[in-house]
């Protein structure tokens, strides 16, 4: 009955997230008829040079309706910080109007004192007409001799094409600048004007998309660089494989003396130390299947999007990487329970607690202290609490039995080929040597995410504008492409890395080569400081905070990713290399 009443309510909650994910696809398609009312939506409002700093259209005075009405936001457009409100322009479908009135008011003290900050701070807003963004300025600052006047746009004119019964195009001109100052009278007002239109409904959005910049020769150039990196890593992999490893493979019997063995050197004699388990084998085996969750949730997440084109709806991209994130979760109990399985652990259950607590705890860490900054401004940047409760009950009744269900199947299907359990492990770990500083792991460590990081940081530009100077990032082709070259080249830095690192004789290489990877997250980091100094005009806390959390937040992401892959390299690199050395 218990179990019965539980899949009931893991059943219910499934249902209300896969409804609240999707619903802001809802009415994309909606046909209007003549003279039908066409809401307009007001989004919200903030300072031009901090995209990420933006507060309620109705926070500055402007005229608001009777009754409030909003929308129901889904899960990406709540983290994403879309809040609509409903506005009291009377747009009527293929009607002009060339006189319409909202409000007159005279402004006070206070109402000018939050027009003038706007104004000063080039504060802009953003509206959307049947899920079409337009945005506007809300005044101008016009320099008198040595003085500045401040002037408040008053008039909002739209102008939209149709295309038979659907919107097609919408266009927001602000006029008629009024002084900004206390007792001034003030009359709100709009006009529409509607023209008929060829485009087909499927191609409305291509005018936000700026192909002159994302289709640029240098963005092809960036792939090629790419593909010709890949090409040489793969090569140099390929010596280390059939040139060097082969000539150096020898017959050792199980009761071979390591005495026998001292005209030998290199990772040959590391091969009853190289299969120990890593230390802190609960958090590895952790850090392993998260990696690997998050590059299966990145890929099928880049595939969506292209396949979708979500960049037409409202957080659609985000809604699809929570929802594959929450249902293939099982994945990384998979990876983490079969390696930690290999490795002979018994507490599995705190190995799946673990796995699937990394990333949620990660991401709340780092956008909890984010969130509060943007609580304490009023901003709606800030993730409501609602959401988090939302988040909270997809993780606890969907993250975590699938991640126990991955853990239980991976611990029962462990690779045992090639594994561990094959490979005889002395009592005592063998010394390592001392080796100059050059040769030290930390080196390999630092050197090993420049490569990855030179793979990819011209799309991490292309991204990084898409996300801070309000432009719409579509070529997701490109960025599977990378990807796929990320894992390509992480890989084989890796494999290499690894091999210098054993024959230098040092058989702990499981860290080593997850942070050779991870150290990619460290390079994101770096360049995202050196994007917000030199490629920004941010500033303020708030702005600050949420720049930091987000980058922050990818270049974990990067980490994790980049760190499982690399392990997981290595790990098949070292199996088939030492298994190519017989013990009888």
């Amino acid at each position: 009955m218990a179990v019965s009443t539980w899949r009931s309510h893991a059943l219910i909650l499934a249902v209300l997230m896969v409804s609240v994910l999707v619903i802001s696809v809802a009415g994309e398609k909606h046909k209007f008829t003549q003279g039908e009312s066409v809401t307009v939506w007001a989004n919200k409002v903030g300072p031009f040079n901090n995209p990420q700093e933006y507060y309620m259209y109705f926070s500055l005075p402007y005229c608001r309706p009777e009754k409030a009405v909003g929308t129901m936001e889904s899960l990406g457009e709540s983290i994403s910080g879309y809040e609509l409100r409903q506005t009291k322009t009377d747009l009527r479908f293929g009607v002009d109007n060339n006189n319409g009135f909202l409000c007159e008011k005279v402004l006070t003290f206070e109402e000018a004192s939050l027009f003038a900050f706007a104004v000063q701070h080039q504060y802009w807003y953003q509206f959307f007409i049947d899920n079409l963004p337009v945005w506007g300025m809300v005044g101008e600052v016009v320099e008198v001799g040595d003085a500045r006047q401040l002037y408040l746009y008053t008039h909002v004119h739209f102008d939209i094409s149709k295309n038979n019964d659907r919107i097609m195009a919408v266009d927001l001109i602000s006029e008629n600048a009024v002084p900004v100052q206390e007792g001034q009278s003030v009359s709100f007002t709009f006009s529409a004007t509607w023209h008929d239109s060829t485009v087909p409904y499927s191609q409305r959005f291509n005018k936000y998309l700026d192909t002159a910049f994302y289709e640029h020769q240098i963005h092809w150039f960036s792939v090629f660089n790419a593909l010709m990196l890949v090409v040489f890593l793969l090569g140099l992999v390929a010596i280390v494989l059939l040139r060097t490893l082969r000539k150096e493979y020898t017959l050792l019997d199980e009761g071979t003396d390591d005495d026998e063995l001292m005209d030998e050197s290199g990772w040959k004699l590391l091969h009853r130390d190289v299969f120990r388990a890593p230390s802190r084998l609960v958090l590895f085996s952790s850090l392993y299947g998260t990696g690997i969750h998050l590059a299966t949730v990145t890929i099928i997440t880049l595939l969506l999007a292209m396949a979708t084109r979500s960049y037409r709806g409202r957080g659609t991209t985000l809604n699809f990487f929570i929802l594959t994130y929450a249902f293939t979760s099982f994945v990384a109990g998979f990876f983490s329970g079969r390696y930690y399985a290999d490795n002979k652990g018994e507490n599995w259950i705190k190995t799946s607690l673990v796995t699937a607590a990394l990333f949620p705890a990660l991401w709340f860490g780092i956008m909890l202290p984010c969130n509060f900054v943007a609580k304490t401004y009023g901003a709606l940047s800030h993730v409501p609490v609602f959401t988090l409760l939302l988040l909270l009950g997809l993780w606890c009744l969907v993250c975590v039995p699938l991640t126990f269900v991955g853990t239980f199947i991976g611990r029962h299907l462990r690779a045992t080929a090639d594994g561990g359990q094959k490979h005889r492990v002395n009592q005592m770990p063998r010394l390592i040597p001392t080796r100059p500083w050059y040769l030290q792991p930390w080196v390999n460590i630092g050197l090993g995410g420049i490569l990855p990081f030179a793979a990819v940081f011209i799309e991490l530009y292309f991204f990084y504008t898409s996300l801070w100077h309000y432009k719409y990032y579509y070529v997701f082709g490109f960025a599977s492409v990378i990807f796929l070259i990320l894992v390509v080249v992480t890989s084989c830095v890796s494999v290499v890395s690894t091999y210098f690192l054993l024959n230098n004789e040092n058989h702990k290489w499981h860290w080593k080569a997850f942070f050779t990877g991870g150290s990619t997250g460290f390079y994101v980091f770096l360049y995202s400081l050196f994007y917000y100094s030199n490629r920004t005009h941010m500033s303020g806390l708030l702005q600050l905070s949420q720049y930091l959390a987000q980058t922050a937040l990818v270049s974990a992401l990067v980490s994790l990713l980049c760190g499982a892959v690399a392990f997981m390299a290595s790990n098949w690199f070292v199996s088939k290399i030492y298994a190519g050395l017989k013990v009888e």
